[in-house]
């Protein structure tokens, strides 16, 4: 009895992790030039970035990165009609709604591309995928309505503004990963095939829920789990964990936990810091020599006055990616 005791106390007990490695910070480049403001999503085509804003709807912009702060070149898109992805006509109506006062009707979250230099972009407002090929007009996705209906029954996408946040594109393009943000978050998955874009048994690979504590800079109080954006990089998924400062590596079959690494230090520093008491973070890019984080400021005034959005460059942690920390 005693025994059993113990181990249920053993069982019940929080375990506390260690402290994450932290992320050594190499530089910060500030964006000009885009016209919303508000990057949130970046992707690296054939040695190229590219980024989206959530406020401009026709806009993809390249990124000249050839000087300390970057700037950003307007790609004009046009965009066919929305297709209906399945997601709810209230939740459709409240992004209207929003995009009246805030603009960006799309609400344009994210960014990836394949080898061919095809890329795709996510718009939350829709729960949709606009592929922009190197030459031709924009397309919408054909994705089958059970990602929809499988997320939304499996407790994610309930709420407005918390619907795809992220994407990532396999080099063929026949693959693809979406990121629920939060309230449920998961990550969600299609292939395309003969037929067209289809999910295997489940588009499903991964619902979470519960809370991150925010850290103490910004008051240190539980925020549901989010994922900000996602990068495919040796066959791994890596996430961008925006309330929790960090980037996690999950197994590509289940979205299960590896490993995770800490951007907290570097980015909470005094003059780093936004009179928004919550993450900004809304972009990511993983490759052999580091990443890619961008911030979604907002409009906010940085301590230091910076105003526009900053990507900042982080060192691969030692041993590289891989390695367990």
């Amino acid at each position: 009895m005693r025994g059993w005791f113990a181990a249920l106390l053993l069982i019940a007990t929080p375990v506390f992790a260690a402290p994450l490695p932290e992320l050594k910070l190499l530089s910060e480049h500030p964006v000009d030039d885009m016209i919303g403001g508000n990057l949130s999503g970046l992707a690296s085509c054939n040695g190229v970035l590219w980024t989206v804003s959530d406020r401009d709807d026709t806009l993809l912009y390249s990124l000249d990165t050839s000087a300390t702060v970057w700037k950003a070149k307007a790609q004009t898109l046009q965009i066919p009609p929305i297709p209906d992805s399945g997601l709810s006509a209230t939740l459709r109506g409240m992004a209207k709604a929003s995009a009246l006062i805030r603009g960006g009707d799309l609400d344009f979250e994210g960014v990836s591309c394949d080898a061919a230099g095809n890329r795709y972009i996510v718009s939350e407002a829709y729960a949709a995928v606009l592929k922009v090929p190197v030459e031709g007009a924009p397309v919408w996705l054909e994705l089958p309505r059970k990602v929809i209906e499988e997320a939304q029954s499996a407790g994610m996408l309930q709420h407005f503004n918390a619907i795809f946040e992220g994407i990532a594109v396999n080099q063929a393009g026949d693959q693809l990963w979406l990121a629920a943000e939060r309230d449920k978050r998961g990550l969600l998955t299609a292939r395309l095939g003969k037929d067209g874009w289809a999910c295997d048994a489940s588009c499903i690979l991964r619902v979470e829920s519960g809370n991150d504590i925010l850290p103490p800079e910004l008051g240190g109080k539980p925020v549901s789990k989010d994922f900000a954006d996602i990068s495919l990089y040796k066959g791994k998924l890596f996430t961008l964990e925006r309330a929790a400062y960090r980037i996690c590596r999950r197994t590509l079959a289940t979205g299960q936990l590896e490993a995770c690494w800490s951007f907290a230090k570097e980015a909470l520093e005094p003059n780093r810091l936004y009179d928004q008491k919550y993450g900004l973070t809304e972009a990511l890019i993983v490759d052999e020599k580091g990443a890619w984080v961008g911030t979604d400021n907002n409009f906010g005034v940085r301590a230091d006055g910076e105003k526009r959005p900053v990507v900042w460059r982080f060192a691969a942690p030692e041993g590289g990616w891989s390695r367990k920390p």
